[in-house]
């Protein structure tokens, strides 16, 4: 039986994906969590094999949820969940731990064979992110100026255009404010900005940031 945390912050989509994967025999749902800090408690007391995370929620966000729910316990399985396959994430993803990352329009049949396959150790990417990740690697120049940023530095960065304050994201982060802002400068930097509107306009240039403004 593989057990699996469902995390999303919208709470039709996440009710859809638990009633679906509750159908499916050799599945079990041993929870489901409505931001990352829920996610993180949840699979600390749960152990599940197999997290379903949704990227952009309220809070740290998936991608530091996926790290920490990783130092928790580094065989848990965490396959990722976008809205929008083309966004400069995939690698960032793949590189902080997660084993999988799938778009939410695909089909119950995808979402259950990404389940069993990461579980029994393997990789698995949909379709279009697959394809956005060959061409990004064929592509001899940057697809965004947000591939200049390391991976800590993007997740501030989405923050910070979120509308967080630099208190707020240190809270959330663990981490000082002192620190926050030596982030944030950097991300100015190297992003050739001066401002947290530019930052924010840029994001949104790129389609980086959901209608409801959140990472």
């Amino acid at each position: 039986m593989i057990t699996v945390l469902v995390v999303d912050d919208h709470d039709l989509v996440r009710a859809g994906v638990v009633s679906l994967l509750s159908s499916i025999s050799g599945i079990q749902v041993v929870g489901e969590a409505s931001s990352g800090e829920e996610a993180i408690n949840i699979a600390r007391e749960k152990r599940p094999n197999v997290v379903l995370m949704d990227l952009r929620m309220p809070g740290i966000g998936g991608l530091e949820a996926t790290h920490r729910i990783l130092q928790i316990d580094s065989d848990i399985k965490i396959i990722i969940l976008t809205s929008c396959a083309n966004e400069p994430f995939p690698s960032k993803l793949l590189q902080a731990g997660a084993r999988g990352y799938l778009t939410k329009g695909i089909l119950v049949d995808e979402m259950v064979a990404a389940i069993r396959a990461v579980h029994s150790g393997k990789r698995y990417l949909g379709p279009e992110i697959a394809q956005q990740l060959a061409l990004k690697t064929l592509s001899d120049g940057e697809e965004t100026p947000f591939d200049k940023l390391s991976e800590r530095e993007l997740q501030v960065a989405m923050m910070i255009s979120s509308g967080q304050t630099v208190a707020r994201i240190a809270e959330k982060l663990c981490v000082s404010p002192k620190t926050i802002n030596s982030y944030r400068y950097r991300i100015y930097e190297k992003l050739k900005l001066k401002t947290n509107v530019e930052l924010t306009l840029l994001a949104m240039r790129y389609e980086l940031l959901e209608n409801e403004g959140r990472f």
